[in-house]
């Protein structure tokens, strides 16, 4: 199952029918309680995002009460560690913060025979983060090209100072201090691709390990950006209001606009499974799928920051899986 733009804005159009337009998130109603059946055990090994290592700790403490002879490992050290583990069979599941690249599909078709599972567990937003001094009112994905970009393939100008993107006093002369994530990370991949028009980040940015630790730098570096799921979002740091381009108003990174789509950063949460076609998951895999898109497991979703899947998309990713 792929998840293209055409899915988003079709996902985006369920939830915004069934989502108030408030900035208080809720779990549909319409989505079930998890109820346990007997005999689940064993141990699921989960390989994948940063992005999402927290949703699976809580997710897996959850099950673990229903479960508790059930051992959970959670390894998140990027999205791209995900399919090689599906391929290798060291993890059950591969939690992305991007879809699989067309190379990832064909080397696990190529062992299996068949494409990965993909389920859409949640909404996230990448959101862009300054200090909470910084005057910024907002950034176009073009500035955006031209404060983190080298190639500048949007036709950006290149932004160096604060002063280049019109702050003035004491912001005016203030190099623009730079943070990312490395290369292994499904966000930096999301955002190379629909921020900075796929070209190549400038080598002043400064690639940090994991998504909190981006949000931490940014909070104790006065005149830093630097970007992240909104998941991470703290006191010290604000979520820059992002434009699509120069005449378009300025989107704030919040439920409503995740939801309707306007948000140009908005993005699925996946965790990938490997199930051949017609056959149903094993019990213990099964059974942890089904209490992440239960009532339950979108509201631990809530409580991780980000943005739950409504009953209708819940019901595609029911099919998607088998877990009738």
């Amino acid at each position: 199952m792929r998840f293209s733009k055409a899915l988003m804005c079709a996902a985006a159009a369920l939830a915004v029918s069934s989502q108030p337009a408030t900035a208080q998130v809720t779990v549909d109603a319409a989505i079930p309680a998890y109820v346990p059946i007997k005999g689940v055990s064993g141990t699921i090994k989960s390989v994948g995002s940063d992005t999402m290592n927290n949703e699976m700790t809580l997710w897996a403490e959850g099950f673990k009460t229903f479960y508790p002879n059930v051992q959970v490992e959670v390894e998140g050290k990027g999205s791209s560690t995900a399919p090689p583990a599906l391929v290798a069979g060291t993890a059950q599941y591969g939690p992305m913060s991007r879809p699989m690249k067309d190379a990832e599909i064909a080397e696990f078709k190529n062992a299996f025979g068949y494409e990965p599972t993909a389920i859409a567990t949640s909404i996230d937003m990448l959101a862009v983060f300054v200090h909470k001094d910084n005057p910024i009112a907002h950034l176009s994905l073009k500035q955006l090209d031209g404060i983190f970009s080298k190639t500048r393939n949007s036709g950006s100008e290149d932004f160096v100072t604060w002063g280049d993107l019109g702050l003035t006093g004491e912001w005016a002369n203030r190099s623009i201090s730079l943070y990312g994530r490395n290369s292994a990370s499904g966000t930096y991949g999301f955002f190379k691709e629909h921020a900075i028009s796929k070209g190549d980040f400038k080598d002043t940015v400064k690639e940090q390990p994991g998504s909190s630790t981006v949000v931490q730098a940014v909070a104790s570096d006065r005149y830093a950006i630097g970007y992240s799921g909104i998941g991470y979002a703290t006191a010290d740091v604000r979520a820059v209001p992002i434009t699509k381009n120069a005449t378009a108003k300025a989107v704030e990174a919040t439920p409503e606009n995740a939801y309707s789509g306007e948000y140009p950063l908005s993005r699925f949460l996946l965790l990938y499974v490997n199930k051949k076609p017609g056959e149903s998951l094993d019990p213990l895999r099964k059974e942890f799928l089904k209490f992440v898109l239960s009532k339950q497991g979108q509201e631990t979703v809530v409580k991780d920051g980000y943005y739950p899947v409504t009953a209708a998309l819940r019901e595609k990713q029911i099919t998607a899986a088998t877990l009738d």
